[in-house]
């Protein structure tokens, strides 16, 4: 069984003190104080008379005017959407605006899209976005399709179960009578096939909906990011809790073309350059926590 330990703990701790805030603050929308209110004053600026030769992304953007951005939107505190308000906020949702200033684009230039993570890499290849931002775990695999700039972001594969559930308190625990969702084609649903055989496993497009399933009894566990899980269960505290400690390493990347190296290399240099703006907007998204996180090294592959 190959099992890694996460190498970024104080990432998680961060976003538990996070969720918690957001749930005492009563609404998930608004984690690190503005919660990534678009209208705040934001810690990037938009570039001007930008150029990229040689990246066919790039140029289509600029051929239609705007950027095309495929987000998560049911994770509080990395990419949420409020459907009341329409407003997009987390940590992954600002990476994603920050990419796009950089490009020349502001608010106004970004189509925002919802992409499942069974659909991911076959958007990006099909052009339907220019590029993905949301809990985007960097493979081997993935990389014959795709490639990643970054990593920006590094947690690890955590269990979510019911409160009352006092059977699993790890994933040592996870056996022929413990049913584990996740979401169609995430890795940790390919983890846990890899090196959990014996465990059943249930997909949907969704982690939320692994949520819903979870809370109606029809699964015991849902597995993906300890970061996302811990910010579901600081939504129902009563109902739902986090256990065991992370047991991958997920290494979150920004998904574009393959081949496109000029754009993976502008991305990379705006990591690499871009710390302080990284900081801020990690503090306007997480920063509540009080907790000191440094941004990855990129691996500039």
């Amino acid at each position: 069984m190959r099992r890694t330990r996460i190498l970024a703990g104080a990432s998680i701790a961060a976003v538990a003190a996070l969720a918690l805030t957001a749930c005492n603050s009563g609404s998930p929308t608004s984690p690190g104080g503005d919660g990534g209110d678009t209208g705040d004053v934001l810690p990037w600026t938009v570039a001007t008379d930008v150029t990229l030769d040689g990246s066919p992304t790039f140029e289509n953007i600029t051929d239609r005017g705007k950027v095309v951005i495929g987000v998560k939107e049911d994770q509080p505190g990395l990419g949420y959407l409020d459907v009341t308000t329409g407003e997009r906020t987390g940590f992954d949702v600002d990476i994603a605006r920050w990419i796009a200033a950089s490009l020349g684009f502001d608010e106004d230039g970004i189509e925002f899209k919802a992409i499942a993570s069974a659909n991911r890499e076959q958007s990006i290849v099909n052009g339907d976005i220019d590029y993905y931002v949301g809990t985007y775990s960097i493979t081997d695999k993935r990389k014959q399709q795709i490639d990643f700039a970054g990593p920006y972001f590094i947690t690890g594969q955590g269990l979510l179960v019911r409160a009352d559930e006092d059977a699993i308190a790890s994933e040592a625990d996870l056996d022929e009578n413990t049913t584990v969702c996740s979401a169609t084609g995430s890795t940790p649903i390919q983890n846990i096939r890899e090196n959990f055989p014996g465990v059943p496993t249930t997909e949907f497009d969704l982690y939320s909906a692994c949520v819903e399933a979870l809370l109606n009894g029809d699964v015991d566990a849902v597995t993906t990011d300890q970061a996302i899980l811990i910010g579901y269960a600081a939504q129902q505290p009563d109902k739902l809790k986090v256990v065991g400690e992370p047991f991958t390493e997920e290494r979150y990347g920004v998904g574009l073309m393959k081949g496109d190296d000029v754009l993976r290399a502008h991305i990379n240099q705006l990591f690499t350059d871009g710390g302080d703006i990284w900081q801020a907007i990690f503090d306007r998204n997480l920063g509540d926590s009080g907790i000191q996180v440094t941004q990855p090294a990129v691996d500039a592959y």
